[in-house]
């Protein structure tokens, strides 16, 4: 035995190396001539929304009976109900790995479906060997499937030719199955916008196709008031081009899109709308406009973007910011960018986010500037500086979003292994983790810039309609949130401190992306 080896032995503190290795379990099947007439298997199994979701994806039956909550309540059963062959499946499972089992060959079934079985519902699946053909090892089995009720679901008759050599092998490991509807993330926030009225949103320089039908889709769904400050005649020749129909759509006429962003922000400025949304032009043409002194839409608050991202493998909503606008934020940004970011997750439906500011170890460490205004960010929460949400840093990404990491480091804190919001040190590592999650994590984002007088959504070229749909989603309960709250005098859109006109923003932000 090696040194190693010797040193893991006798460690008091760890399990003898047999006991991680888990035994091997075995699959075995009955012969034609061990199996006697009136031998019987079964198996039992509690239908669950994950079953329906898998069959109907192996399947593709989407049968709204089975996979559509809404149609199932008006349906004859008034809830949802498995697929029949879920069950049937069931009987094959028991043929197959039991009884007869591994060697089966399965010839023929009749099936008689005499209830439906309802999520929750415990099947018990049985098959009895009836009779046998000893000519051609043919076996008839009776096959039932039972409720918890004891009332019978599925019932008939299967014919197999049974195995007539002896097979051991070992069970055969299944990968885990983790299903996720792309989308159900941002169908939840649209939801939110149920009953609130529609926005005036000036969408700027709308030139392409994704962008005009994106403003459409969104004043369909409800959301928006659509503005289109652009180019008229390219504007109205992309509509054409692809079928789009602005009947009773205001357009407003500029030459170009640096004009486009200045009309925009003018209007927004007015009061003559409610939020932007980017175009097809570049983001730092548009933030240009929103940030000029005297003309733009600064506040007293720092201006940040959050990124809102559905990840396929966190359990919520994952805020990253500032990924987009703020290249090197110094402490009293960070403030801003911090409280930004709460104020947005609260209005998305987080009651109390916690908040994780990332730095590339859990410990402070002078030579590390992101773990220095990881730990001021904390301690300023703690003193009221930062209201809303709990604060914790620094944290690395792993201890932020994984409770198994956050775990063996041994690290005590509100904050990690469940973060609804993290803040990165800069730009570049943010805009690089937002990118990993959308290409390698297959992740989908939406974003909006926060701390203006309204907010800007800023939509990207590769955007789906319903990330684009879901920008102005976001900007709809952010501007109504900022209208209940909004005293007689004019204030932040997030309702934190009085506006200051015409101050020019700190250095360091708005990046040409």
């Amino acid at each position: 035995m090696t040194r190693a080896g010797s040193q893991l032995r006798d460690a008091t503190d760890v399990e003898p190396v047999t006991a991680l290795i888990e035994p091997r379990v075995f699959i075995e099947n009955r012969t034609f001539d061990e199996i006697e007439v009136g031998e019987s298997a079964s198996l039992a199994r509690t239908l669950t929304r994950q079953d329906i979701e898998l069959f109907a994806v192996m399947s593709g039956d989407v049968n709204p009976a089975h996979v559509d909550e809404e149609y199932a309540h008006s349906d004859t059963f008034h809830k949802i109900i498995a697929h029949g062959m879920w069950g049937a499946s069931l009987i094959s499972t028991l043929l197959g790995t039991k009884l007869p089992g591994p060697g089966t060959i399965y010839l023929e079934q009749t099936l008689h479906f005499r209830r439906p079985v309802t999520i929750a519902d415990t099947i018990t699946v049985s098959v009895t060997a009836a009779a046998k053909n000893a000519e051609h090892h043919r076996i008839a089995f009776e096959c039932a499937c039972v409720n918890q009720r004891g009332e019978t679901v599925i019932d008939g008759a299967a014919q197999v030719i049974a195995p007539t050599e002896k097979i051991h092998r070992p069970r055969v490991a299944l990968p885990e199955v983790h299903l996720h509807e792309h989308g159900r993330l941002f169908r939840a926030l649209l939801a939110r916008t149920t009953g609130l009225v529609p926005i005036r949103m000036a969408v700027v320089h709308p030139a392409d196709r994704d962008a005009l039908l994106g403003a459409i889709q969104a004043a369909q769904e409800g959301l928006i008031i659509p503005v289109l400050v652009g180019p008229e005649d390219r504007i109205r020749s992309v509509a054409a081009a692809h079928d789009l129909d602005l009947t009773g759509v205001s357009v407003i006429a500029t030459e170009h899109s640096h004009a486009a962003a200045e009309t925009a922000v003018a209007l927004a400025r007015s009061g003559q709308v409610q939020a932007l949304m980017k175009g097809s032009l570049h983001t730092d043409e548009l933030m240009h406009a929103a940030v000029a002194p005297q003309t733009g839409l600064a506040t007293d608050r720092r201006m940040s973007h959050v990124f809102v991202m559905d990840v396929p493998t966190y359990p919520r909503p994952l805020f990253i910011s500032d990924a987009a606008l703020n290249v090197e934020p110094d402490l009293v940004a960070k403030r801003d960018i911090v409280q930004n970011a709460i104020d947005l997750a609260i209005v998305a439906g987080v009651q109390t986010p916690k908040v994780a500011i990332l730095s590339a170890v859990e410990t402070v460490n002078p030579k590390l500037r992101s773990s220095l205004e990881a730990a001021a960010l904390a301690k300023m929460a703690e003193r009221g500086q930062i209201r809303g949400g709990v604060v914790d840093g620094p944290l690395a990404f792993d201890d932020a979003v994984s409770p198994a990491a956050s775990r063996v480091k041994g690290i005590a804190s509100p904050v990690a292994g469940q973060a609804d919001i993290v803040v990165v040190p800069d730009l570049e590592s943010g805009n690089m983790l937002v990118k990993q999650l959308d290409y390698l994590g297959d992740s989908q984002a939406v974003g909006i810039v926060l701390g203006a007088r309204v907010p800007i959504a800023l939509t990207s070229r590769a955007d789906s309609a319903l990330e684009r749909v879901a920008s102005c989603a976001l900007a709809l309960l952010v501007a109504r949130r900022a209208a209940a709250q909004k005293p007689a005098q004019d204030e932040d859109p997030l309702a934190t401190r009085p506006a200051a006109r015409g101050r020019r923003p700190r250095s360091g932000a708005y990046p040409t992306t």
